[in-house]
């Protein structure tokens, strides 16, 4: 069997689904999983496409786990990644609905289904915000990326 395909995404893929792909990687790659995955993310418009992370999700991320996500590159979710990725997991509801609109079985996953402190809901923009936003964020995103984690390795029929 090959490798899960995990996709991230939210609007402009430069701010949350970004920390979601680096959060991930780091936690994966500090088990020895990172073979058993592999991690992408991306946002349902194309407004950053070609851009670097948001210089708030690159320092928090750097700072908070050591990791540096600065060469990943902002691109647009396709019909082609819902069909091709096996987990597809939304930063928020608007996100969902609109992946659902280019694809309407495909299985999305909301980030905060995992999230024992609040789960189900949104995990907020950041953007235009201050750094303080940015590690809210990230806590939320870490929290919630490790309970989904602990999720995807359980056998499918356990889920």
């Amino acid at each position: 069997m090959g490798r899960k395909k995990v996709m991230f995404f939210c609007l402009g893929n430069i701010c949350r689904s970004p920390v979601a792909e680096g959060v991930f990687l780091h936690h994966i790659e500090q088990r020895g999983l990172g073979h058993t995955f592999h991690v992408e993310s991306s946002g349902t418009s194309a407004y950053h496409v070609g851009e670097a992370p948001d210089p708030g999700s690159r320092e928090v991320v750097a700072r908070r786990l050591g990791a540096d996500i600065s060469g990943q590159r902002a691109q647009q979710l396709t019909r082609r990644h819902l069909d091709e990725f096996d987990v597809l997991v939304a930063m928020d509801g608007n996100n969902r609905r609109d992946a659902l609109a280019m694809r309407p079985n495909a299985k999305i996953l909301l980030l905060r289904d995992f999230d024992p402190a609040d789960r189900g809901a949104d995990v907020p923009d950041p953007w235009g915000g201050g750094i303080s936003e940015f590690e809210r964020v990230f806590d939320i995103v870490n929290r919630s990326t490790l309970h989904l984690i602990e999720w995807l390795l359980q056998p499918e029929e356990d889920r």
